[in-house]
């Protein structure tokens, strides 16, 4: 008895020494140090941790301390990210040990508030400086850089200067006029002729629909304003940009015709015999179906030009496809043997082709999404 209870003592002897063990082994990661924290908040006696902690904090400051130091030596403008980052992460250290009544009795962590401070101050006060050089260019890329920097100075020192006014003037030196010109048809049908029942509708449609949602509720999120060529001209507008839309290879074939047949069969009820029981007879019928069907495509090609520098700003093709079919049927048999599938294939007497201007405009609504995001994607910054 007295082996089993010096062996149990000696394997929580070992077990609270490989702990301390492991905890030391993974000192290299800060979150060993809050793993430790952790285990104190729920046993605050525990010995391991205690022990370990003070070992723990050192090594997590030197760590980081060094790596604020090889940041600071650093150019680039993202070393005050990283620097107040790393300040932020000693910092959290000190709200977790000061916040541990177990934890702060064997350790006194340092407070990097101030350090963090006086850090915001002097990264706004180099990212406002690094925005002002870029306001002073006459690019759009400049301005929306100048934008980002005062922004990220404000964020860095909430009303620092006039940062908030000088990232409304960057946004205002960033807006284009941008016109979209009506979709340009260079496909089959329109060179021969067909397509005047409501075709330009169609174009003029697709058209105003994309001025009317881009400059709609979520216009706020990039500097650009949205014209008609119309519009354009009656407000005496100067456009920055030019937007041309053109439909080239529309196909809307002839519907084409194939033709299949498929057994079908039902129990049903003939009667009953003396006991009353009900009597089924299987019924066989014969479904005749013809399907007539089609697959027409489109291409829309976007082309998005600078018009004081005839730089091509975007060039991309969309293509779509609209897929149409109808099943009309007769049968031979057992009409009984029919399902409400084949009825229905039955009745439908004639077929439905859509109209070539009907296609066109799914075409369209398909095509449509695709444009609009590359045209926003085009004017976000």
């Amino acid at each position: 008895m007295k082996y089993i209870f010096y062996s149990l003592i000696s394997l929580v002897i070992l077990a609270g020494c490989t702990t301390n063990k492991d905890y030391l082994s993974r000192s290299d990661n800060d979150n060993t140090l809050f793993d430790a924290i952790k285990t104190l908040k729920k046993r605050s006696s525990d010995t391991t941790a205690l022990k370990a902690l003070p070992v723990l904090y050192s090594l997590a400051q030197q760590r980081n301390l060094r790596k604020i130091n090889s940041y600071s030596t650093s150019n680039n403008i993202e070393r005050w990210d990283k620097m107040i980052n790393t300040y932020g992460t000693l910092q959290e250290m000190y709200n977790a040990i000061t916040e541990n009544d177990a934890a702060s009795r064997v350790v006194t962590p340092v407070n990097y508030q101030q350090n963090m401070y006086d850090l915001k101050q002097q990264a706004a006060a180099d990212y406002y400086s690094l925005a002002t050089g870029f306001l002073n260019k006459p690019s759009r890329d400049d301005a929306r850089k100048a934008y980002n920097y005062f922004k990220k100075a404000d964020k860095l020192v909430p009303g620092y200067q006039d940062a908030g006014l000088k990232m409304d003037e960057a946004y205002q030196n960033a807006i284009v006029n941008v016109v979209i010109n009506p979709v340009q048809d260079n496909s089959y049908f329109f060179n021969t002729g067909w397509g005047n029942n409501g075709y330009n509708y169609s174009n003029e449609f697709f058209q105003q629909t994309l001025v009317r949602e881009l400059k709609g509720i979520n216009s706020n999120r990039y500097p650009a304003r949205f014209y008609t060529d119309w519009e354009a001209r009656r407000d005496n507008v100067q456009p920055d940009w030019e937007v041309n839309l053109t439909l080239r290879n529309m196909n809307i074939p002839r519907p084409q015709t194939y033709t299949y047949t498929r057994n079908a069969s039902q129990q049903v009820e003939v009667g009953r015999d003396t006991s009353g029981k009900i009597i089924y007879r299987t019924v066989y019928a014969t479904v005749n179906i013809a399907r007539q069907s089609f697959t027409a495509n489109a291409d829309m090609e976007i082309n998005i030009t600078d018009l004081a520098t005839r730089k091509n700003i975007v060039y991309n093709t969309f293509r779509e496809d609209y897929n149409w079919q109808q099943e009309h049927a007769t049968y031979s048999g057992d009409s009984r043997a029919l399902s409400a599938n084949d009825w229905a294939m039955i009745n439908n007497s004639y077929y439905n082709e859509p109209r070539k201007e009907d296609v066109l405009n799914e075409l369209y609504r398909k095509l449509y999404p695709q444009v609009k995001n590359k045209i926003s994607y085009a004017v976000d910054w």
